[in-house]
């Protein structure tokens, strides 16, 4: 740790997650590396398994190279002897929560007495949709027991989409007399919520962190006894799998000595070993990796020419052939455009071929009188239809109903959509695998639990389903792998090492580097690291086998950043670490240690309405705006459009142009067609609001009072979308 600052620089650069190449090119990585499985010979081999074992289940020995060490974990196949019965096995005070149910699943008949009985980590690996639910449930009443004398702590349940796993927690835990929360961006009334009995939080990663970054909410934190993560595959996605593993190391640090109890859900893992280590589960007692023979066929199919059209006729084609069978189709699409494109190209395939349900023409007819929409009267009668936001919601709830009773037998509809209604199907078709993502500015991969959870809609009726990946064909051996469950979890908190740092000193858990070591060995970072550093874009040295030195010279690279750009002071002596006003300004707002790096060398006493916006564009946050060659016709009506209040000076080819024009219409409210243009808008709107405030404290800070007042006028303008001569009336 005595390396000079260009030595610090250089390992920092080193660590770029720029430097490591394009997501592709790190799957390659991984797939190379693991030599994956391909063929389709898995069958046979369960089946071959399934006649040596007879037993109900089997323990089998797998090497697992993680610390040099030789693990045993336990795979378990989806049978048991004796299902558990509600009425018979579960205590009468559980009861309750399992209204309708007669007995457990096999999968949760095993997870019972581990989830209710014990207070131990747990870690649940299971195919979609084979009871992930009821052993969170079980889990939660573990908390709830009447015989437990801490009834004031807190549950928090960490999901990727809060809203529906809140919908579903109250109406199961209705009988307790418990309030259930959802913790949404922005609610600053939480801790008022908590006082008045609410012990149940709902929040998303991003949510919870922010609520855990303030000092104030820590009254509430060191209550928290219990956190559920569902899905664990968020640590793998590239701009919110940071987020969550800070949260579990954040809440190891301020409740060790409570010890909070973490249960972890996720599908099938290759390294599952990892993850268990990560949240603290014992590998012989709270380890359960399940096999399911229910679970759907999945067949990814490569297109490449004309990406569209090729679609389009795979698409249609697999539909039509599944719909002649009388089997029910779901069509994942990811915009309303895509879904009324592929409606259109089916409506043309179909005009000479049967696609409505024997005897359900009748009840179609009964309900097309109340549909408002015009597509839907002309899709209705032939057996299929639209789901996406621009539906009203009662034409929402009949499509719902005709699929649900099985009267159509095509639908094709946003992933949102579905997930509101919990919907299922014979088969499911991915229509693409790529989604437009604002903070990056392109076209991304979607993350594996996306994937995983359209695929479980296939499993939810009786017996297994069939899923079809319609992919790039260079993706199709990557998809294969990610079924057979061979694809590792990687970390990605190295992007975020120094922010993350910045937040744990702002809130005392790490006061020097010795805890900052300690901290990192909470995250899965460091247990990725220890199975495979050449991953992460370390090379440590062959003495160096606990990544001991590593991870010292990590946390000192980190330090020495922040304490160049004035968010820390780093005493490089003894190695203590204090927060700065400025490092509590970003670790408050979500902001990176680039931003403050740019405001601090291009803030000036004197700035007019376009150089804050020109500013703003050269922040982390929004470095990945880009003016798109589709885009710029767009933007020109937009911009004569006459709603835009301040004249953009610049061209519209330009970045900063940009940003000012999307910011401006999205205060001004107007309608935006372009899907990417409708993402950069409200990600642009987001980030400039928090933005914007950093600047205001900045410039306060410095004395700035001219500066200090058109900063507070644009937060004010931008959080209120109404410009600042307009009338609340």
């Amino acid at each position: 740790m005595n390396q000079n600052d260009d030595e610090v620089q250089s390992l920092w650069g080193k660590l770029d997650p720029e430097s490591f190449g394009d997501r592709a090119t790190r799957e390659k990585a991984i797939v190379d590396d693991f030599n994956l499985f391909l063929g389709s010979s898995s069958e046979e081999e369960d089946e071959e398994e399934e006649q040596e074992h007879s037993d109900v289940a089997w323990i089998k020995s797998t090497r697992i190279e993680s610390t040099n060490q030789v693990l045993k974990s336990k795979t378990l196949r989806c049978k048991y002897e004796k299902l558990v019965s509600i009425c018979d096995d579960v205590p009468s005070w559980a009861q309750p929560a399992f209204k309708g149910i007669k007995n457990l699943n096999p999968v949760e008949s095993q997870l019972y007495k581990p989830a209710l009985f014990d207070s131990k980590n747990l870690l649940f690996c299971a195919p979609p949709c084979t009871g992930k639910i009821n052993v969170a449930v079980l889990s939660i009443l573990r908390q709830l027991d009447p015989s437990d004398d801490e009834q004031n702590s807190i549950i928090v349940y960490v999901a990727a989409m809060s809203a529906l796993v809140a919908d579903v927690l109250s109406h199961r835990l209705g009988s307790y007399q418990v309030t259930v929360t959802e913790l949404s961006g922005g609610d600053e009334k939480l801790s008022t919520s908590v006082r008045g009995g609410a012990r149940v939080i709902v929040t998303t990663p991003e949510n919870w962190d922010i609520f855990t970054k303030k000092p104030d909410n820590s009254v509430h934190t060191q209550l928290v006894r219990l956190v559920i993560i569902d899905d664990i595959l968020l640590l793998q996605h590239p701009t919110r799998g940071h987020v969550l593993e800070a949260v579990v190391a954040r809440t190891l640090m301020q409740t060790r000595e409570a010890g909070t109890r973490l249960v972890g859900l996720s599908p099938a893992l290759q390294n599952s070993a990892d993850v268990a280590r990560f949240l603290k589960v014992d590998l012989n007692t709270g380890l359960f990796k399940f096999t399911c023979h229910c679970k759907p066929v999945v067949q990814p199919i490569g297109c490449n020419e004309k990406p569209f059209q090729s679609m389009d006729t795979i698409c249609t084609d697999k539909i039509i052939l599944t719909a002649a069978r009388e089997h029910q189709v779901l069509v994942f699409v990811h915009s309303k455009k895509d879904a009324e494109r592929t409606a259109k190209a089916l409506q043309d395939a179909t005009d000479m071929i049967k696609t409505v349900k024997t005897g359900a023409r009748e009840f179609i007819e009964n309900e097309i009188a109340k549909v408002a929409s015009d597509d839907l009267k002309v899709l209705l009668p032939r057996g299929f239809a639209l789901l996406h936001a621009g539906l009203t919601k009662g034409d929402r709830q009949i499509v719902r109903t005709l699929f649900e009773k099985k009267h159509l037998l095509v639908l094709i509809s946003t992933r949102s959509e579905v997930w509101g209604m919990d919907l299922s199907a014979h088969t499911v078709v991915i229509k693409g695998t790529e989604e437009y993502c604002p903070e990056n500015g392109k076209w991304m991969e979607l993350s594996c639990m996306e994937i995983m959870r359209m695929l479980g809609v296939a499993q939810r009726d009786q017996g297994p389903g069939h899923g079809i990946i319609i992919t790039g064909e260079e993706k199709v051996q990557y998809y294969r792998s990610l079924m057979a469950g061979q694809l590792p979890i990687e970390s990605q908190f190295i992007s975020k090492l120094a922010d993350q740092l910045n937040v744990a000193i702002v809130l005392g858990t790490v006061q020097n580097a010795k805890m900052a070591c300690d901290w990192l060995s909470h995250t899965y970072f460091y247990f990725c690291i220890l199975r495979n550093p050449k991953l992460s874009g370390l090379l440590p040295l062959p003495e160096d086998r606990t990544m001991e030195r590593t991870i010292a010279d990590l946390i000192h690279s980190a330090a020495a950043i922040l304490d160049k750009n004035d968010m820390i002071k780093y005493d490089r002596t003894n190695g203590d670490f204090q927060a700065t006003e400025l490092g509590c300004f970003a670790s408050y707002h979500c902001i990176a240690h680039g931003t403050i790096a740019t405001f601090n060398k291009h803030l000036k006493p004197r700035m007019t309405d376009v150089d804050i916006y020109r500013l703003l564009s050269l922040s982390e946050e929004l470095k990945y705006v880009a003016v798109r060659q589709d885009e710029r016709k767009e933007l020109a009506e937009l911009y004569s459009s006459g709603g835009i209040q301040n004249s953009i000076e610049e061209s519209l080819d330009r970045r900063s142009a940009k940003i000012n024009l999307l910011l401006q219409a999205y205060i001004s409210r107007l309608p935006v067609e372009s899907l990417s243009l409708t993402s950069d808008m409200h990600y642009i709107a987001e980030s400039a609001g928090r933005l914007v405030q950093v600047l205001y404290k900045m410039v306060s800070r410095q004395g700035w009072a001219q500066l200090a007042k058109e900063a507070l006028q644009i937060s004010i303008i931008i959080r209120e979308r109404m410009w600042s001569d307009q009338k609340c009336l």
